[in-house]
């Protein structure tokens, strides 16, 4: 039988891993939808949308970089 606190650890490292799967398909969508929408401003010469399209590919960079920080960080705790 599993002690609270270890069940405890083991919910919390469940909720810390889905969490970051979660982050990671939000970032991947994100640059998707930059993708296309600086592909249609490239299609249709709009500037204002190729620029919107490149800026949200580097928000999904920026969360995908923060969350290899974030399991960086775990790993780095993990192995104290």
């Amino acid at each position: 039988m599993m002690s609270v606190f270890a069940e405890f650890i083991k919910n919390n490292l469940f909720w810390e891993v889905h969490m970051s799967v979660d982050k990671r398909v939000e970032a991947t969508s994100k640059d998707v939808e930059g993708k296309v929408q600086e592909a249609w401003g490239d299609l249709t010469d709009d500037p204002q949308n190729k620029l919107e399209g490149q800026a949200k590919q580097v928000e999904a960079d920026a969360k995908h970089k923060k969350e290899d920080l974030k399991d960086s960080a775990k790993r780095t705790i993990d192995n104290v």
